[in-house]
């Protein structure tokens, strides 16, 4: 009889299988190092949606071993903050981009339907396959509603920046900074680009601020004052139709980063993984689904600690069991969301042009690599189509519900896609069958 959770016995090749282990001392180094590679994005997600980034943390480990106990161990993964809810977060809650989100118990309402549904399209693969999502969701289409949720972004970012002399040039200086450790700095530290960018700018802050100043000073009395264990303060979402429909749809976004995520470490390990697609979905889902019921963020695998496993070609679940224990640890600590909360606006909105800006950057990426034809004017109408709504935050109001940006672009990729695809598998068969045509070259 196979077990539901392998036995971790100690790896023996130059690869660590996801059922193997390093010594145990090893193990925990490595947990230490998948969780620092997790913090910058998880942390930078949920503040700059006004979400308390010690709950997002503490989200993020339970959720990490939801997703581990749902697919038996076998899939070697971290779910961290996922930035595709930025833009309907705050589009739903009306957040000005700095402090605490007032407003933000209809996102979590919203966050919870996206769960729902990625648990439902989980339950789907598991009785089914995944050919229909790449049917549904090919390239081309994931793509350009990756690209929309980038655009969308951008009047964000581009508000974080501005401001006076001393607050443009500490966001420019913390986008720089950021940049060029990602782009210059040895490996190990390119991983975790945006935890450095983030203490970059911060020190360039107090310099200006608290040292000369020239902005307005840094204050530490809540960090001072925060206890160093104690309970998060949990919050409590709200079901509005208008919101949930708003954020669910990100659930397909979610999907298609999954099911890429999944691949790729199929690939890594020489193992087929494919058979826990459907588990993987269900797990994220559901570590959504307990994310948002507590004030937390989505969820969704990271591709930083894939770059870590890369690298250093251990792929042990055992370690991001590691990981997720310290982070709900960290969640349990209100002097450690203190102090996330001291960093300043400038940094963050330096963060979010580059963030927002890799997100859209990422799908031409995804486009190239997966060599998306845009000769062909199917692709070319529905990617074009999708970022000038995604872009321009085409909203759609009849009575008291209304769709988004994201909402529409994400819309009118699957529809379009779809519509202007009908008839040219036919129209293949009639030409394969009639090689002899002489208009044929």
């Amino acid at each position: 009889m196979v077990d539901f959770f392998p036995r971790w016995p100690l790896a023996t090749g130059p690869v660590v299988q996801p059922d193997e282990r390093l010594p145990w001392g090893s193990t925990l180094t490595l947990g230490v190092q998948h969780l620092v590679a997790m913090s910058g994005s998880t942390i930078l997600g949920p503040l700059l949606m006004g979400f308390d980034p010690n709950l997002a943390v503490l989200f993020s480990g339970i959720g990490t071993l939801l997703f581990l106990v749902l697919t038996a161990g076998r899939v070697p993964s971290y779910l961290g903050s996922s930035f595709s809810f930025i833009a309907v977060v705050i589009a739903v809650t009306g957040y000005s981009g700095q402090g605490p989100n007032p407003n933000i118990g209809p996102a979590l309402g919203g966050i919870i339907a996206a769960g729902v549904v990625y648990v439902l399209i989980g339950l789907l693969v598991s009785y089914t396959s995944t050919n229909w999502i790449e049917r549904l969701m090919p390239p081309a289409v994931t793509g350009a509603v990756g690209a929309a949720i980038g655009l969308n972004l951008s009047p964000v970012a581009v508000k974080g920046i501005e401001g006076s002399g001393p607050h443009i040039l500490v966001a420019l200086f913390t986008l720089v900074a950021t940049a060029l450790i990602a782009v210059y700095a040895p490996l190990a530290i390119r991983r975790v680009s945006i935890l450095v960018g983030i203490a970059a700018g911060y020190v360039f802050y107090l310099v200006l601020a608290n040292g000369m100043g020239l902005l307005p000073p840094v204050s530490f009395a809540e960090l001072d004052a925060a206890p160093w264990f104690g309970m998060p303060a949990f919050r409590t979402p709200t079901f509005d139709a208008g919101a949930m429909a708003l954020v669910a749809p990100i659930a397909f976004i979610l999907v298609a980063e999954n099911l890429g995520h999944i691949k790729a470490i199929g690939a890594m390990t020489g193992r087929n993984l494919d058979r826990f697609i459907g588990r993987g979905f269900i797990g994220d889902g559901i570590a959504t689904i307990v994310s948002g019921s507590g004030g937390g963020t989505g969820v969704t695998t990271y591709v930083e600690n894939m770059g870590v496993m890369a690298v250093t070609r251990v792929f042990s679940t055992l370690i991001f069991v590691v990981a997720a224990i310290a982070a709900i640890l960290l969640g349990f600590s209100p002097k450690f969301g203190a102090l996330l909360r001291t960093i300043p606006a400038p940094v963050l909105g330096g963060l979010a042009t580059v963030v927002f800006g890799l997100i859209a950057a990422a799908m031409v990426r995804l486009w190239v690599d997966n060599r998306v034809d845009f000769s062909d004017p199917r692709n070319l109408i529905t990617v074009g189509v999708t970022l000038v709504l995604g872009a321009g935050n085409f909203t759609v109001t009849a009575g008291g519900f209304s769709i988004g940006g994201i909402g529409t672009a994400t819309i009118a990729a699957l529809g379009l896609y779809q519509l202007l695809g009908i008839g040219r598998a036919r129209e293949g068969s009639r030409t394969a069958a009639q090689p002899s045509d002489p208009t044929i070259h």
